[in-house]
């Protein structure tokens, strides 16, 4: 299985506020440090906005800021909002050609136990287990670097 770039750059944007946790975060700020499109990252907001994932604050010193704590936020929250699909074989998708073995089939038996098994483990791991996994992620990210701002309310 192979997760999107959407996917990708929604958990880097959960890192960052994570990292980032005392002031809000800027989309041109962690588009720089990712060195991606700021339209690019406005686009993969709506879906984690949408499922609390992350807030919005409005106005001349809004931002971004996580929808609740990073060590509440799993991999699997962020895979299941940002995924369009989890068909591993053309036989797991509804609008595929009818095969007589789909309800007895070995195969579909195991690629949906190693799609199980690849949730379980995505739901064990958190934004904030990423971040704290290396001390260097806001020096990194160039987070360091940055003027203090108050964390609006």
């Amino acid at each position: 299985m192979r997760l999107t770039r959407q996917t990708n750059y929604a958990i880097r944007i959960l890192m960052y506020c994570a990292a980032n946790s005392e002031r809000l975060s800027r989309i041109p700020e962690i588009a720089s440090a990712y060195s991606v499109s700021e339209l690019f990252l406005f686009k993969i907001l709506q879906p984690l906005v949408e499922n609390g994932l992350v807030e919005t604050v409005r106005g001349r010193n809004g931002g971004v800021r996580l929808g609740r704590p990073a060590d509440k936020i799993n991999l699997f929250d962020v895979v299941r909002v940002t995924e369009e699909s989890f068909a591993m074989a053309e036989c797991f998708e509804s609008d595929a050609a009818e095969c007589p073995l789909v309800d007895s089939c070995a195969l579909n038996a195991a690629l949906r136990e190693a799609l199980g098994a690849f949730f379980a483990v995505l739901e064990r791991h958190t934004i904030a287990d990423l971040v704290k996994a290396k001390s260097n992620v806001r020096s990194l990210l160039g987070i360091d670097l940055l003027e203090p701002r108050a964390l609006a309310g």
